[in-house]
């Protein structure tokens, strides 16, 4: 159960560190210290939803059409290379950039409604969270939940993470070299677990 657990805890966090609109807004919130809590809490419980339709729905289709889940391991594999190699061509090329604008502080519902946006209308969360982390749950037989449970604790340690320590981060964020060696670590990890996908 530890090994499935730590397993889904690595490959949501590996999943989810890549920079992306809603990290940079979690981020920007965190800086700006305007309902921090809120969007961090909106943001992981998404994550926690979709995580669960991937690892509990998904393996029900599985069970009613058992050619789909070949199908989904290979596609999976090749989408975690593919991920792998656009973050080791960032790493070796320095692509990655984040930009925090200023301006007016927003309300609470706006902020919540942009935090929403940001999360289910991004086609790739679809991918990340209910099709990887659902076919990946499923190379842990009788261990899914634990699985999946390892995968929502990721979002909601980066998330939070993410949002209270956005202050402490920013120095960390206005140094490219910083993002190659991030962007090094998320390759090594994706190809890494694409190999395990397929083999």
């Amino acid at each position: 159960m530890l090994t499935a657990a730590l397993s889904g805890l690595f490959l949501g966090l590996s999943l989810i560190i890549a920079i992306g609109a809603q990290n940079a807004f979690v981020l920007r919130q965190g800086l700006r210290r305007e309902h921090v809590f809120v969007v961090c809490l909106t943001c992981a419980l998404s994550d926690a939803l979709l995580i669960s339709l991937g690892v509990f729905a998904l393996g029900a289709v599985t069970d009613l059409i058992p050619g789909i889940e070949p199908a989904l391991r290979y596609g999976g594999a090749a989408f975690l290379v593919a991920y792998g190699l656009r973050s080791a061509r960032s790493a070796m090329t320095g692509g990655s950039a984040l930009t925090l604008g200023g301006g007016a502080r927003q309300g609470l519902g706006a902020t919540l409604a942009t935090a929403l946006a940001f999360t289910f209308l991004n086609p790739h969360v679809y991918l990340d969270t209910v099709l990887l982390i659902g076919s990946i749950a499923s190379q842990y037989p009788g261990r899914e939940a634990a699985f999946g449970a390892g995968a929502v604790t990721g979002s909601f340690l980066f998330f939070f993470s993410l949002g209270y320590g956005a202050r402490l981060l920013a120095p960390v964020f206005a140094r490219p070299n910083a993002w190659r060696v991030l962007d090094g670590v998320i390759a090594v990890v994706m190809i890494g677990l694409a190999i395990k996908l397929i083999f």
